[in-house]
């Protein structure tokens, strides 16, 4: 078929499945909008600015497994989605985004809209093409969906001078890709994974330790019956929320600088780490030199090149988590080496889960951790998804809403990125129209993209927004309290925030604050059974601070907070601390 290089575009992506992109024209791109015009197939989701279009095509991969797709045009188009193809790099996010670019003639001569987007963004894809000539732009489609999507996902970008895209070409989409020296390895060494066997269930203080990388190759259901299989206790990461059930027995939650101490204790004090999934970051890690002293470390992963680089591994094991941990239990199941006595171990666990339950004090107030609750026991057994902003608001969402299901809860990790949670549940709810889909986020981080409120009312987008507001930029401003002697520098929002629900409004939005603990439930619950798009302005306590919480270059089972019953000034007292030294010294000894 003789097309041009749009349509030949527009068809590639057709071929590749892609059913939606989030994206904003210019001019450059209008040969690829035009070519979009009479396209029945996909829909074109108009964002209003490119770094949403960015996070959108992220959560939209996230919440169904598939590659997410954005459109920008060049110039300051394809700069502003910079963020949010770093933040899809940072979570390995299969995404392919696609950026207009000056003619090839005028390439490096300052023309008007260029930049080298490709130069930009080569730390921070997986790959990325300039198209030169339009035969080869099928091909290059075809290449780019392999690369997102297999092996270690991630971005991949295409950039797409006008003049090819105006160009004609005889179109015939390839069957497969080759792509020389592209090899990832799925399946892993059987030695180790009959090492690691042995290792798991002789270890008397096991502990798993899983991140995105469950969620990223469907590992869900492999993860759990190795636990169960052997009885070991489950932490999870922050990309890692729903890979295994919050709920379950033997779920220890989120571990790290904001996580449970119960769950930093145990990494500190188990005799092996089973690492699946994970990078050892530093929101985990703490203190690398003091980490998990008497640890054996198994280390899977299907990127060599994240065994050892921060944590040594003793066994590591490079393949697909899937494949390995399937691998794995079938290893275990032969039964060829006994099982060890685990029943102190798993009491020692459950005295800290009592001793330190995540908690918070309750006065009257609306405390940002009551409204994050009444979420999750509201929707319990519901298809639901979490987005979250960045900062305390996403915090006080991984403590206190129970992630049961895989591509239940969507969150910026690695880049941290303000202004993420918005724009993840148009994504989410537009790669899922049936689930119920809440973005929680803060006063300060909404603020950063409210105009994709227009993109919420335009799409009829049934998303519930629940601000947490506390009318500071609240993480730093924790941080300024505890370490820089409350001297609150550039943090107060009050002044000059805008009313929300007027906001909202203006949108065509409906608009709602919540003033009275009392009214937090039955608003939430009367938005949730409404199914219409609603910005819910919760006014919580302003001084309220995460905890548990590990001060920067502490040792992770060295936590601020996180005991109940304790004022402030004795969560940061030395007193206090010995309390978690007490309980780590009381299970090495085994007593």
């Amino acid at each position: 078929m003789r097309m041009t290089g749009a349509e030949a575009l527009i068809k590639s992506l057709e071929k590749e499945g892609v059913e939606v992109i989030f994206g904003y024209p210019g001019g450059v791109v209008l040969p690829i909008y035009d070519a979009l015009y009479d396209n029945k197939k996909i829909r074109h989701v108009l964002v209003r600015h490119e770094q949403c279009a960015g996070h959108a095509a992220d959560a939209y991969a996230r919440a169904t497994g598939k590659v997410g797709v954005c459109l920008v045009t060049s110039g300051p188009g394809a700069t502003n989605l910079v963020t949010g193809i770093a933040n899809a790099w940072m979570d390995s996010v299969p995404i392919v985004a696609i950026t207009g670019q000056v003619a090839t003639h005028v390439i490096g001569t300052d023309a008007f809209q260029e930049a080298d987007i490709t130069g930009i963004t080569m730390p921070i894809t997986k790959h990325n093409y300039l198209v030169k000539d339009v035969n080869q732009l099928p091909s290059t489609v075809k290449q780019a969906f392999l690369l997102a999507k297999t092996g270690r996902p991630g971005p991949v970008l295409i950039d797409l001078p006008v003049d090819i895209s105006k160009a004609e070409i005889d179109f015939k989409y390839p069957e497969d890709a080759s792509i020389p020296g592209y090899k990832p390895t799925y399946k892993g060494h059987m030695k180790q994974i009959k090492e690691a066997a042995k290792l798991l269930v002789q270890a008397e203080k096991p502990i798993i330790y899983a991140g995105g990388g469950i969620i990223k190759s469907e590992a869900w259901d492999e993860l759990r019956q190795l636990a169960e299989l052997v009885q070991i206790p489950v932490t999870t990461t922050l990309m890692g929320k729903g890979a295994f059930p919050d709920d379950h027995p033997l779920s220890l939650r989120m571990l790290g600088m904001h996580g449970t101490r119960y769950a930093n204790y145990a990494i500190m004090d188990s005799d092996l780490i089973f690492a699946v999934g994970v990078r050892f970051d530093d929101r985990v890690t703490g203190k690398i030199s003091t980490f998990a002293p008497h640890a054996t470390i198994i280390h899977v992963d299907i990127d060599p090149a994240e065994i050892s680089k921060n944590i040594p591994a003793h066994l590591p094991i490079v393949g697909d988590a899937k494949i390995v941990l399937k691998d794995l239990v079938a290893e275990i199941k032969k039964g060829k080496t006994p099982h060890s006595d685990k029943t102190r171990w798993h009491e020692l666990i459950a005295s800290w889960k009592k001793k330190y339950p995540l908690h918070y004090h309750q006065d009257g107030a609306i405390r940002p951790e009551y409204v994050v609750e009444t979420i999750n026991k509201l929707t319990k057994d519901m298809d639901v998804i979490v987005t979250t902003g960045v900062g305390q608001n996403q915090m006080w969402a991984a403590q206190f809403y129970s992630a049961n299901k895989p591509r239940s809860f969507i969150s910026s990790g690695g880049l941290g990125t303000m202004g993420f949670g918005l724009p993840a549940a148009i994504g989410a709810q537009i790669g899922r129209p049936d689930a119920v889909v809440i973005d929680i986020d803060g006063d300060g981080s909404i603020q950063m993209v409210s105009q994709e409120l227009a993109t919420v009312a335009a799409n009829k987008l049934p998303i519930i927004i629940a601000i947490l507001n506390n009318g500071y930029l609240g993480m730093v401003r924790q941080w300024q309290e505890l370490f820089y002697k409350k001297r609150y520098s550039q943090v107060d929002l009050n002044v000059g925030t805008p009313d929300f629900v007027k906001l909202a409004e203006a949108y065509g939005i409906k608009g709602v604050r919540v003033t009275d603990i009392g009214d937090v439930s039955k608003i939430l619950k009367k938005a949730i059974k409404d199914r219409k798009p609603i910005l819910i302005d919760f006014m919580v306590a302003r001084e309220e601070n995460v905890f548990p919480m590990v001060a920067p270059g502490a040792s992770i089972d060295e936590m601020l907070g996180g005991i109940p019953g304790a004022s402030l000034s004795q969560m940061i007292d030395e007193e206090e601390e010995e309390v978690g030294s007490e309980a780590h010294l009381i299970s090495s000894s085994g007593k």
